[in-house]
């Protein structure tokens, strides 16, 4: 299913954010779920394209790899939510592991630090309320 990508800057490019992963099967279901995403299928053996199902959005690229991950990710998702604890346990229930055992809170933003199947850390949060307004 062809979609229409999403530029940034102007138009001159597109953004799109790649997570290592070593089985594209297994990232690909988790963070299709996790994020309500759609799987285009694999590309080669080694990338996998998920795009938003309402096609607006950025574009996740998974990529395998041999490598195993031994260190805290540089750059990381966040997926913010209106319901702490439900987000937290839905993407439990997917496959993720929690990281934090009590939410971590700034500037009253509240977050939980997952992993998902392959390590990659990922954050679920809780703006204060104001911010959906």
């Amino acid at each position: 299913m062809h979609r229409k990508r999403q530029e940034y800057l102007g138009g001159r490019g597109e953004l799109v954010v790649v997570v290592d992963c070593s089985d594209l099967d297994r990232a690909g279901r988790f963070w299709t779920r996790a994020l309500g995403y759609d799987d285009e299928g694999a590309e080669s053996q080694r990338y996998r394209t998920l795009l938003p199902s309402d096609g607006v959005g950025v574009e996740v690229l998974l990529q395998r790899v041999d490598d195993v991950k031994v260190t805290k990710n540089r750059v990381h998702l966040d997926m913010r939510t209106r319901d702490l604890e439900a987000e937290v346990q839905r993407v439990v229930d997917l496959g993720a592991e929690l990281l934090t055992t009590e939410p971590l809170s700034e500037h009253g933003w509240d977050w939980h630090v997952l992993a998902d199947p392959d390590g990659n850390e990922f954050c679920v949060i809780q703006p204060p309320p104001d911010h959906w307004a």
